[in-house]
């Protein structure tokens, strides 16, 4: 999963959600002084990463793919933040718009209370409007774009993100579906990790 999902999946606290969207760029090891939430968020996001590498839709959706691809994982992961900030209604009580622009609100109240590499890492999720990156293909399409300007020489040699493009318009359908069954599972999962006063945003029928 990507960044829209791991600060949904957070309990409703800034910390909490700024560690498990903080965990990959701080290598998945906070500061000296960090709060236990924002620790617990790190550690979340974890669970999620494991959760999704080893669940069989997932596995299933990378297939449909390509039978072969390194970026495959990326893809996915990227593809279903798409699928969830089109089905948000059915996995949150709070409308996407307002509930990243509450994140973004409160992420910012925090930032200047935290070191400098976290509070840069922060200050930049807002200026570029990270979680607002799903919306559309086209939106899609244009992330693909941008991870292809991340990778290195040799590994654009062998592929590209944005080649990508036509498989997952090609199986776009199939995906959806993938997606809709895995989310629930990995929600449900991480329900016993989770307090449970914390994530009232959760839509419980979804």
């Amino acid at each position: 999963m990507n960044w829209l999902a791991h600060v949904l999946l957070s309990e409703e606290k800034v910390d909490f959600q700024l560690g498990n969207y903080l965990a990959d760029p701080l290598k998945g090891k906070a500061w000296e002084s960090a709060s236990a939430d924002l620790q617990k968020g790190i550690n979340v996001h974890k669970l999620i990463d494991s959760y999704t590498d080893s669940h069989k839709i997932v596995a299933l959706s990378k297939s449909r793919l390509r039978e072969q691809g390194l970026l495959r994982g990326v893809i996915i992961d990227l593809t279903y933040d798409y699928l969830l900030s089109k089905h948000w209604e059915k996995f949150s009580t709070v409308p996407r718009e307002r509930y990243i622009t509450d994140f973004y609100a409160n992420a910012l109240r925090r930032a200047p209370s935290l070191p400098e590499h976290p509070q840069r890492l922060i200050k930049n999720l807002v200026k570029q409007d990270r979680l607002n990156k799903y919306n559309s293909l086209e939106q899609l399409h244009r992330v693909f774009m941008s991870v292809d300007g991340r990778l290195s020489p040799k590994l654009l040699a062998r592929e590209t993100a944005s080649s990508y493009i036509r498989d997952v318009e090609r199986v776009r359908r199939e995906l959806e579906k993938d997606f809709l069954t895995f989310f629930p599972d990995l929600r449900n999962y991480l329900r016993t990790h989770l307090d449970h006063r914390h994530i009232g945003h959760w839509r419980c029928d979804g």
